[in-house]
């Protein structure tokens, strides 16, 4: 039987999207004290205001990591949902694609879960830390290099996270969304690019948002199990 999250305080760091949101609302209904960070979005981040207290961040930068930790208190949990396609159209266009994932999608993540660690070791936290990886990660997609690079060095360092802070009953893991109705892949499926998945009976469906939420959830539970381990949530997409 799950344990109840009310009272407990949690960090949804670019938890503003649609991933995000639909966490923040299944949390909010466990009366969890939520904060939510957000990068460019603020008109999107403020639908959340009144279940959550809404931070400016961006997570490259140390001071802001450090502000938006500082916003919690008594840390219990961190899910970081933070990412940046890192699309990139022309073969001159990489290298700056590459760097930017790289700081976006796998250095801003893992310092901030690190740095949170740390907190919640020195408050003997018994606490949980979710990050956010991709299918394209877990399986080879063209084109994907810089995303799917940064995002699979994301999961490994993960991994490294979750053993150094076993000891301290820190968990660490993390969730590969599929092909999602929300978030990144949104567009993609209002384009068609994802049809061939559902025609060819590679997934039975789309992803929804909820489908994700659920998997935040699972990890957040307080007498949770499972700890350095990369959960894909993409209705089998990647077999």
């Amino acid at each position: 039987m799950n344990q109840p999250l009310n009272g407990l305080e949690i960090i949804l760091a670019g938890g503003s999207g649609g991933l995000g949101s639909a966490s923040a609302r299944l949390l909010a209904h466990e009366d969890a004290k939520l904060t939510v960070s957000y990068f460019q979005n603020a008109e999107r981040a403020r639908k959340l205001d009144g279940i959550a207290t809404i931070v400016q961040t961006d997570l490259t930068k140390a001071e802001d990591r450090q502000r938006l930790l500082n916003s919690a208190g008594s840390l219990y949990g961190l899910v970081v949902f933070t990412g940046d396609p890192s699309r990139v159209r022309h073969p001159s266009e990489f290298e700056a694609a590459a760097l930017r994932a790289q700081e976006v999608n796998y250095l801003g993540p893992i310092l901030l879960a690190r740095e949170a660690a740390v907190r919640m070791q020195a408050a003997e936290t018994r606490g949980a830390i979710v990050l956010f990886s991709t299918m394209q990660a877990v399986h080879l997609f063209p084109g994907s290099t810089a995303y799917g690079a940064a995002k699979a060095s994301l999961q490994y360092a993960a991994r490294i996270l979750a053993k150094e802070c076993r000891q301290a009953n820190i968990r660490v893991n993390v969730i590969a969304p599929g092909v999602t109705a929300a978030g990144m892949a949104e567009a993609s499926i209002a384009s068609g690019k994802y049809d061939h998945f559902l025609s060819e009976g590679i997934i039975p469906r789309f992803g929804h948002a909820h489908d994700v939420a659920r998997a935040v959830r699972f990890f957040l539970e307080p007498d949770n199990y499972v700890t350095g381990q990369v959960l894909s949530v993409d209705g089998g997409a990647t077999l």
